[in-house]
């Protein structure tokens, strides 16, 4: 809890973010005095990430603090990018017509979506029932209308659309689709950590998801198929990621540190695994986060087939108006990862 003096001066630093368009220096030597933490920069924001003026609101968190938060409103498709390529269409297809999937590692990069990956699914995971592509034309089964999309791109995948390379369009989400992301203007540090169904927003404006169901997916002899960015689409949430490979990092600092990916729902940056050389941060913490001068605490995302970008919320994440103590800012609609109206 900060005091009387240190909420006024965020409040102070909060608004002149928005002012300015989000130019807030995060090496601010005042804040960096003030022990404060770094809360979300608007100006790291890719341009169109945003339909509308980002603007402050008072809200409430899920642990009963009144405060304020940026209010983010998207349109669900990733700014200055198409999405895609997602499911090859023929087993002779190379990397660059297909997207990507989690290696059944669980660790590491994610891995090529070929036309061979799908010819050998059943050798690379063990079940000879995996048959996702039809044996006399050699064309890859995937989900080509929007029909197809609603009926596999859920957890209970519909028996038509088993066996199936799963990809859905952006011209599928309903007219006027958007999404509204609350996140706090001052990171609060909460009193226990929580768990994490939307892990925040990234920098292109498009949602960092939780974990996808695994178990689900597979046990219904269907890929999931991410684009090389390590995302997809649904018809709830957009297009959305499940990994962190780079296409929405950027430079906040000068002094080597790892690119920021985006901002978590309770207001920290989470940046990226391993710095411009390479090198992995640490030591972390439970949900993935540490603490330094510049960026204050700070999560670090998972390696791309981790199926999580952090652990946990290290702070406190707000309660959506009509969601008594629901899920987190900017978190999947009811249902989408607790019951099986929608999936991934």
């Amino acid at each position: 809890m900060y005091l009387l003096s240190d909420r006024s001066l965020m409040g102070i630093i909060a608004f002149s973010v928005l002012a300015l368009g989000g130019c807030y220096n995060p090496s601010d030597n005042t804040a960096e005095q003030a022990g404060l933490a770094k809360g979300l920069d608007l100006s790291m924001f890719a341009k169109g990430a945003f339909t509308q003026e980002p603007k402050i609101v008072d809200c409430e968190t899920a642990g009963g603090t009144k405060t304020t938060c940026y209010q983010l409103i998207t349109d669900g498709a990733p700014a200055g990018r198409t999405p895609g390529p997602f499911c090859p269409r023929m087993i002779t297809d190379g990397a660059d017509v297909g997207g990507t999937w989690f290696s059944k590692e669980g660790a590491g990069d994610l891995i090529d979506i070929t036309g061979e990956f799908i010819l050998k699914l059943g050798e690379y995971y063990g079940d000879d029932k995996w048959l996702v592509y039809d044996t006399q034309t050699h064309k890859v089964r995937y989900t080509a209308t929007k029909e197809a999309c609603l009926g596999a791109a859920k957890p209970d995948v519909e028996e038509a659309y088993m066996q199936n390379c799963i990809e859905c369009e952006l011209w599928y989400l309903d007219d006027g689709f958007s999404r509204t992301f609350l996140i706090p203007t001052t990171p609060i540090p909460a009193a226990k950590t929580s768990r994490v169904p939307t892990a925040g927003i990234a920098l292109d404006g498009t949602e960092l998801s939780g974990s996808a169901p695994i178990d689900a997916i597979l046990g219904a002899y269907t890929i999931a198929a991410f684009d090389d960015c390590g995302g997809h689409i649904n018809v709830h949430q957009g297009y959305h990621y499940h990994s962190s490979v780079g296409c929405t990092d950027k430079s906040n600092s000068d002094d080597g540190h790892a690119l920021l990916v985006g901002y978590a729902s309770d207001g920290y940056g989470i940046y990226a695994l391993k710095n411009p050389e390479g090198k992995e941060a640490g030591p972390l913490d439970e949900c993935r986060g540490q603490t330094d001068d510049i960026r204050g605490y700070h999560y670090h995302a998972a390696s791309p087939s981790e199926n999580m970008f952090i652990g946990c919320f290290h702070g406190e994440t707000v309660r959506p108006e009509g969601l008594p103590g629901g899920h987190p800012a900017g978190g999947a609609p009811i249902g989408a990862h607790g019951d099986k109206s929608t999936i991934r």
